[in-house]
């Protein structure tokens, strides 16, 4: 179904000749569909150690409690719902959060503007979304520096442009050159323009959460955002166990509008958690029914995720590491968790400590996206392009990431038992001694059998050597400039558009610049 036939029925306020021509005309890039897995989940936790974990989380919430600062209205509802509220500290008898959560979905369907690229967060479904938050760009050109709206746009692009990427993302890099005040605007606006697929919302403060609902509801249709998801936005923790008023201020602006959430207790194992896995577990489980229980307050039904942002850290220098086997281990428990609550679950990613697209980022990239695949996570953020601890986001590793979420794709399939692919006519064919190049099973199936990466060089050394023996940086750098030179805006009924930036150029009159 094309984007205008989904406006005629109401999705959207513009429509008309102009509209169509300019859909008939665009180019659309290839976009795989968000990964449904035939594998089944790796399972680090026997019943015994769950039912432990989930106990000594109730006690938590009921004997520690969580804080939620500067924010009377939680407070008072969290009074009305039963909970023991002193100061700012919440304390939850016993199975109140459980019994709060029953209403939180367990899967939801999040609407592009493009329809074909819709996702279904939760179940066996797994979408991809790249790098977000990092205040710096790098590049091999430019090395290192402060983000910009040109790099913010950059990113989108690639993002629009990549196979295996599902969603556009939210702040997949902070354009320091914008006020903080204005640049959700310009985001947003980006987004919505540059990629047909899902995105994020702000959650920078409750006033851009609500202009971010605004927005969509021009790019939608007020009603529509009101009975549907459009965006899916982050919303973290305060680790330990602090909610704070900007955060829960958007959460509330999210859940009242029927917009999806991320509880995502920000972990860093020895600093913001014990430096035990179990530990650990325990803690991101009492934030996380905490989170979940309040958006159910603000709203019953209101979709959300179960997070875990999860890293160690180095006892030496005190900086964050990744791709660690704890950090491994606990994203696997806290799936089982999240499935034992039947919620859709986020973790993983493309996470590195490296400073550079070197070895260290593979080897860290590799084990923290198989750990995700494997672990059962639903929505992957930061799946592509970050770097140094997620301080930067760097243009070619976001292409160099973006081309092994393939394998991802790939290795979800599962292996394929039908009579087919058993292979048992290859097998007679060839007999003993031969080979299977030229043989019928081998010709029928040789373009799809294997996953290739349109990234690597697989090509003999001397011809390796002839192309100027360049290494998988080199590679990457010469695909960011090829993607950036082939796109081509997706089409936008031109009314819409209008609307749009007319919202955003009234919005940033309104206030003058801020840049704290």
């Amino acid at each position: 179904m094309t984007e205008a036939a989904v406006r005629r029925r109401g999705r959207g306020a513009g429509g008309g000749g102009a509209a169509r021509r300019a859909e008939r005309s665009a180019v659309s890039f290839e976009t795989a569909k968000y990964i449904e897995r035939n594998i089944p989940n790796f399972e680090v936790l026997n019943e015994e150690a769950l039912a432990i974990i989930e106990a000594n989380a109730e006690t938590i919430l009921e004997e520690v409690g969580v804080n939620f600062v500067d924010n009377p209205a939680a407070l008072q509802r969290w009074r009305d719902a039963g909970a023991d509220v002193q100061g700012e500290r919440v304390r939850l008898p016993k199975g109140l959060a459980r019994e709060l959560i029953k209403t939180a979905p367990s899967e939801y369907t999040q609407h592009a503007r493009n329809p074909d690229r819709n996702v279904v967060v939760g179940g066996r479904n797994l979408v991809l979304a790249p790098v977000y938050g990092p205040p710096f760009v790098r590049d091999a050109a430019g090395g290192r520096r402060y983000a910009t709206m040109d790099d913010f746009k950059k990113f989108v692009k690639l993002g629009y442009m990549s196979k295996w990427l599902h969603h556009s993302g939210g702040t997949v890099c902070e354009p320091t050159d914008v006020p903080v005040n204005k640049r959700h605007l310009d985001m947003l606006l980006a987004h919505m323009q540059l990629s047909d697929k899902p995105f994020m919302g702000s959650v920078t403060e409750p006033s851009r959460a609500q202009d971010s609902v605004d927005m969509c509801g021009i790019l939608f249709g007020k009603e529509f955002v009101q009975e549907n998801t459009v965006m899916t936005s982050l919303i973290n923790i305060n680790s330990p166990m602090t909610f704070d008023d900007v955060m829960m201020g958007a959460l509330e602006v999210y859940a009242a509008n029927n917009q999806a959430c991320i509880i995502s207790p920000f972990i860093v194992g020895g600093a913001m958690a014990p430096v035990s896995v179990a530990g650990t577990l325990t803690q991101v489980l009492a934030e996380v029914l905490a989170g979940v229980a309040y958006s159910q307050l603000c709203k019953a039904g209101a979709p959300v995720i179960f997070g875990a942002f999860v890293s160690s850290i180095d006892m030496n220098s005190g900086a964050p590491t990744f791709g660690t086997p704890e950090a491994s281990l606990v994203t696997y428990g806290a799936g089982q968790l999240a499935r034992r609550l039947g919620l859709p679950f986020r973790s993983a990613g493309s996470f590195c400590g490296s400073k550079l697209p070197d070895a260290q980022a593979a080897y860290e990239t590799a084990n923290s996206l198989n750990m995700g695949l494997l672990s059962g996570v639903n929505f992957m953020l930061h799946s592509c392009g970050w770097l140094e601890g997620g301080l930067v986001a760097d243009f070619e590793k976001f292409v160099m990431d973006a081309d092994q979420l393939g394998a991802l794709h790939q290795m979800a399939k599962g292996i394929d038992m039908s009579e087919g692919m058993q292979a048992m006519d290859a097998i007679h064919e060839v007999g003993p001694g031969g080979h299977y190049l030229g043989c019928a099973h081998t010709q029928a199936n040789f373009k799809t059998a294997f996953w290739k990466s349109d990234l690597f060089d697989y090509k003999p050394f001397e011809t390796w050597e002839d192309e100027g023996a360049r290494d998988t940086r080199q590679l990457a750098t010469s695909r960011v400039e090829r993607l950036l030179g082939q796109y081509e805006q997706p089409a936008m009924d031109p009314a819409v558009n209008e609307a749009l930036e007319a919202y955003v150029a009234e919005k940033k009159a309104s206030m003058p610049d801020a840049f704290i």
